[in-house]
């Protein structure tokens, strides 16, 4: 347990992070840790779900409890005269969560419900495609909700039994605002308790064969993802991609965003994403774009991927990268919720307490050819994921066919 003291005023916030995410979903059972999540708030102790929600409400505070690929979080903010009613019962949740049949379903429903909006959006669709493309079935390849046919056929014993192992020695807890020694020493004994492992962690297979997935759907526009699975968090190169990432596709400025939306006119929305996981991590450059316009914008992503394996960042390039990265490191920290949430999170993968702000001293080392190097070492084994009018998937299939077979560029691997 680690707590922060801060000068963000009489207000205390907690993250309890557990190596419990969706990567650790069984073979056939994707969703089964999200759900538990969700239903870690419907009752825990002597609080049944109405009396929990009235309680949480009742002192002005705010709760959540989800999963990501690697983590189970709850997160809790409230003011700091409340903290010693709120605060224990994250615990309670973790060693006395009722998970009362009834509670399940009904958290099983809604999860339905947000996974049949997510089927009715082409970015989404393009997305849980690529993870398949990254990942295959197992770890990482599917979204913390999991899948529809697994989500339905899952019983309210496998969340009970999930559950039993949270209260483990690899839980980390920290609390941001005003220090309270007593309640730091109640919650400090609690946890000491927890005794289990964790589980093993999960592993990932190699990489899926295929490298190419359209889904068709009756819509004007149509969505790319080209994706690379990469290195994890911890990894030395992880610094050199988070820069080519802000490069390429944070704001108005970013590469891809001047060239592809600014100078040629071929997107309505464009941007890259770096995941930095415990495990290989998915880079995903994306784009959304008219179906006429579909194999023109593709052509340009390639080339844009192209040129970042052939050339190293400009000095001027890779400076507004540092400095936007600077920008997003202090935005992040803005608040004792932020800093809770980036301490936690970063404790429980295993990184120092001031990883962030060693992150930042290290990228004033990192060289242009630094991050060149990195590129060419993991963005040579690209996949596509495309939605869209069936038209346009047919045209975009055939061209990233012969893309893999050595057109239009040499520099694609086999």
């Amino acid at each position: 347990m680690h707590w922060l003291e801060n000068s963000f005023g009489d207000i205390h916030a907690a993250r309890l992070v557990l190596p419990h995410g969706s990567a650790m979903d069984p073979a056939h059972a994707a969703g089964l840790h999200q759900l538990l999540a969700g239903s870690l708030t419907r009752g825990c102790g002597a609080l049944k779900a109405a009396a929990f929600a009235e309680r949480i409400e009742t002192l002005g505070g705010s709760l959540r409890s989800e999963t990501n690929d690697d983590r189970l979080v709850l997160a809790l903010k409230c003011v700091s005269t409340d903290a010693e009613q709120l605060l224990p019962l994250l615990l309670d949740m973790i060693e006395q969560p009722h998970l009362e049949s009834e509670q399940v379903r009904l958290e099983q429903d809604l999860n339905l419900q947000s996974l049949q909006r997510m089927q009715e959006d082409p970015f989404a669709v393009a997305h849980e495609q690529l993870r398949l493309l990254l990942y295959g079935n197992g770890s990482y390849g599917h979204d913390p909700l999991g899948r529809r046919a697994d989500l339905v056929a899952m019983k309210p014993d496998a969340v009970r039994e999930a559950a039993s192992a949270l209260s483990c020695e690899a839980a980390t807890l920290v609390v941001s605002g005003p220090l309270n020694d007593d309640l730091r020493e109640q919650v400090h004994q609690r946890m000491s308790c927890w005794q289990q492992s964790g589980g093993d962690r999960p592993s990932l297979s190699s990489p899926p064969s295929q490298r190419w997935s359209g889904i068709s759907v009756d819509t004007e526009q149509t969505v790319l993802m080209l994706g690379f699975r990469t290195l994890p968090i911890h990894a030395p190169q992880a610094l050199a991609l988070r820069l080519l990432q802000v490069h390429l596709g944070v704001g108005m400025s970013s590469r891809l965003f001047q060239s592809l939306r600014e100078t040629h006119g071929l997107v309505y929305d464009v941007g890259a994403e770096l995941a930095l996981r415990e495990l290989d991590s998915p880079f995903i450059w994306h784009l959304s774009t008219s179906a006429d316009q579909a194999l023109a914008a593709l052509d340009a992503l390639l080339r844009e991927w192209a040129q970042v394996l052939q050339e190293p960042l400009t000095e001027s390039c890779l400076q507004l990268a540092r400095a936007k990265l600077r920008g997003q490191e202090a935005l992040g920290r803005q608040t004792g919720a932020q800093r809770a949430e980036r301490t936690a999170l970063c404790l429980s993968l295993g990184l120092p307490m001031d990883y962030h702000q060693q992150a930042m001293k290290t990228i004033e080392t990192i060289t242009a050819d630094d991050v060149q190097e990195a590129a060419r070492h993991w963005l040579r084994r690209p996949v596509l994921s495309a939605c869209g009018p069936s038209g346009s998937l047919r045209t975009l299939e055939a061209h990233w066919s012969q893309v893999l077979t050595g057109q239009p560029s040499a520099a694609i691997a086999r």
